[in-house]
């Protein structure tokens, strides 16, 4: 990475911290007022949306135009802007809808930034919990300012394991990857929030996260968190960020072995 674009990178990164910090405070007040959203079901009975989310996301974009105007933005809410700088923010307003409707703090706001050279920045904000993650290519990832670093020798059984299957992944393909991960002395866990999942793999609150079929709106600035923080985060989703894909992370035998059992659900 050439000085200038690591300088590029990173003021993408502070002006992330900056926009995730504001949209946080934003979304915590529809939080805290959200008996009285507008809500509606898109794909499945929990793939929802709020005024919330859509408001959000519009905030998000007004401060990146503001600062980086030929920069584009991918987000889930809103139609994409195309980039002229090679420089793409990918927007989740609020990563973890069901969560944030029902009262639980387990949600987020997600904001990664992908460059020329790949993923440059990313910030992951839960507001509830008081948590800021940030991550810089090349610079290392951080929780509330405190560097993060994966244990090298984490396992299948060092923590849970993080499953993100939704309703839209068959009943039979999900039970079969949660059979294999309990046969081999694994835990699942499940919080509501891809984004927060790659961020406690970050952070080492969980072994490993393997998800059948994430946005990129949901994982890029989990992915740099990852990588950063010295593990390995894999995924599969298209290039253009607009078809969503497997993932997996953790070390490298933790992902070895979600991909094995990944692999092996998918064929029942």
């Amino acid at each position: 990475m050439t000085t200038e674009t690591a300088r590029a990178a990173a003021a993408r990164r502070d002006l992330a911290l900056t926009i995730a910090r504001a949209a946080g405070e934003t979304a915590l007040g529809f939080f805290d007022a959200r008996d009285a959203l507008v809500i509606e079901q898109k794909s499945g009975a929990q793939d929802l949306v709020s005024q919330a989310d859509r408001e959000v996301e519009l905030m998000i974009r007004a401060r990146i135009a503001e600062v980086f105007p030929e920069d584009g933005v991918i987000g889930e809410e809103h139609d994409p802007v195309p980039s002229r700088s090679g420089y793409v923010w990918v927007v989740d307003p609020i990563d973890g809808t069901s969560p944030f409707l029902n009262g639980q703090p387990n949600w987020c706001v997600s904001i990664g930034v992908r460059g020329p050279e790949g993923l440059a920045a990313g910030v992951i904000e839960a507001p509830v919990l008081r948590e800021t993650y940030a991550a810089l290519a090349g610079q290392g990832a951080t929780l509330n300012g405190r560097p993060l670093r994966i244990d090298p020798a984490a396992l299948l059984t060092s923590a849970n394991i993080g499953f993100g299957a939704t309703q839209k992944t068959p009943a039979a393909e999900a039970a079969a990857f949660v059979r294999g991960l309990y046969d081999e002395g694994g835990v699942l866990f499940r919080n509501g929030s891809g984004a927060l999942m790659l961020a406690y793999v970050a952070a080492g609150r969980l072994a490993g996260y393997y998800d059948p079929g994430l946005n990129a709106w949901d994982c890029y600035a989990g992915l740099l968190l990852v990588r950063e923080a010295g593990g390995v985060a894999e995924y599969l989703g298209s290039d253009d960020m607009l078809t969503g894909g497997l993932l997996y992370c953790g070390t490298p035998a933790v992902v070895a072995d979600l991909r094995r059992l990944g692999e092996a659900s998918r064929r029942r």
